[in-house]
Parts: C-alpha cells; structure tokens; sequence
C-alpha cells in the first residue's frame, strides 16, 4: 500500500461545491444555528466558506451584516464570488484557515462547518479562530464524527476497507472523529461559556431514496482519487465503493453518524497563555 502522499483537502473537486449546495438547506441551517447569535451591525467570517450558501443566507438577516468567507481554494472561491455577484454585504478571499491574513479582534462571529475534519494543523487553527474573533464574540464550529464507520450489521470486507482508507488518510489530516474532539480545541483555545449539542446527521436505515443514494455516489466518486492511492489501483478502488453502495442499497443495513456543534464566546479581556505555538493573547 502506497505510504507517501498529502493532499491538503480530499475532496478538492469542482463538483463538491454543486453535492454541498444540493444537499444542504441553508435556510434552515442559518435559523437553526446562526439568527439568534448574529445581531444587526455584525462582521461575520465563514472559515472555509465554500460556495458561501451559509454566508450569504446571513447577510439576509439585516442589511447591516457584513461577511467575509475564506477557503484555501481558489476555485470555490471564485464559485463564491459569482454565486453572489452584487452582493455587497460579502467578500470572499483566498487563504488558509491554519493561518489567516486578518487582524486580531476583526470578527464577531466566527464559524465553520465540516472543516476541522480535514485539517491538518487543528490546534493551530482553532488559535486563529479565536485570534480573529473580537473579545465577546461568538465562535461555532461544527463537524462530523463517525462518517463512514458506523454501519451495522458487519461485513469484514466492507469494514476491512473503510477502516485502511480511512487510516492512510490519516496522513493528510483527515480524522471521522473530530466532532467529540471540537470540545477541548475550544476549551484550550481559551473560549468561554461552552455549549455542545449532538444530533444525528447520516441515517440511512434500509433502502435509502434515490437521491440520497446518488449524492452519495456522488460523494465517493470525488474521494474515489484519494481511495485510489491508498489501495494501489483504481480497480481496488471502485470496488470498494461499490461495496459500500451496495451496502447501503440494502433494506437490511444501518449506517450513521452524529454532528457536533460546539459554541463559545471569546473573553472580554485577553490573557496571554502558552499554547502549542508559543507565548499568545486568547
């Protein structure tokens, strides 16, 4: 098996931006998580913003909220700006969530969502996050754990797989458990009055409905690259997938996995503390 290969995010493909516009609904995520945290007059960053669905949903609240989305992608960038062309409420920029180009205490609200994942430096960007968040602002950072892993009943194939996969991947950052783990990065990030909410995310019991099914597909064939180095052909790989589409085309398989959201508000006065990367304020 191949042991020398990064990728900075494995999903780096034209088409994931039309997967995530397809399958999320920005509307209710932004009722859900965002309305009541992000009063009129709010600056507002999206780390790792992707097409800017979230973000531009946002601006909608009050014509006095400004955003500013980043991704390390210069092409979903640009998917960004064109998909909100006339909106002067946001800017989207180029740049990399581990080291950011803002100034300290720029922001009110600071997010992201399914990023963490797939960093590699995760401690190092959570200290920008706060960096960048003004004293008394708000940070939500949300993510997945156990994508890919929780399926019942087992098949040692099917697990075999997904397990060396996952593990190789592991090399490029890429970690399914990393929503348990958001807790104690905004702990030791210095955030205060911490909040963690669990629900339920993938569920797919029996035979899933078509769309569902194609999105996940979808989903596979763009990592399908990545499965391909780590197994050592295409062949292997498309079996692999294959496998897994199987699996959950069956009405007798359960697969799931749960999203974390953990929220927490940047201390009025700034301390310095020791960190992973030296002397900083919080």
């Amino acid at each position: 098996m191949p042991t020398a290969f990064v990728v900075d995010y494995i999903m780096d493909d034209p088409r994931e931006a039309m997967r995530l516009e397809k399958k999320v609904d920005p509307v209710a995520w932004v009722q859900k998580y965002v309305a009541h945290r992000v009063p009129a007059g709010s600056e507002v960053l999206s780390v790792g913003c992707g097409p800017g669905l979230m973000l531009r949903e946002i601006s909608k609240l009050d014509s006095s909220i400004r955003g500013t989305g980043i991704d390390i992608s210069p092409t979903r960038v640009q998917i960004a700006r064109e998909k909100n062309a006339g909106n002067r409420q946001l800017k989207f920029v180029c740049g990399d969530a581990q080291e950011m180009r803002f100034a300290r205490n720029t922001f009110d609200f600071v997010y992201s969502r399914m990023l963490f994942q797939y960093l590699q430096k995760k401690d190092q960007a959570m200290d920008e996050i706060v960096r960048v968040c003004r004293p008394g602002g708000i940070v939500l950072l949300q993510d997945l754990d156990g994508q890919l892993l929780w399926n019942y009943p087992e098949e040692p194939a099917l697990e075999s797989g997904l397990h060396q996969v996952v593990g190789a991947l592991a090399k490029t950052g890429f970690d399914p458990f990393v929503g348990r783990k958001l807790f104690r990065l905004a702990q030791r990030a210095g955030l205060e009055n911490l909040t963690v909410q669990v629900e339920c995310y993938h569920l797919i019991a029996g035979e899933p409905p078509p769309e569902i099914l194609e999105q996940w597909k979808l989903k596979l064939d763009i990592a399908l690259p990545q499965i391909t180095q780590v197994l050592g052909s295409e062949r292997k790989a498309q079996e692999q997938v294959d496998r897994f589409i199987e699996y959950l085309s069956r009405p007798d398989t359960l697969t799931y996995s749960n999203v974390f959201t953990v929220t927490g508000e940047k201390p009025l006065l700034e301390s310095y503390r020791t960190t992973a990367h030296g002397m900083t304020k919080a």
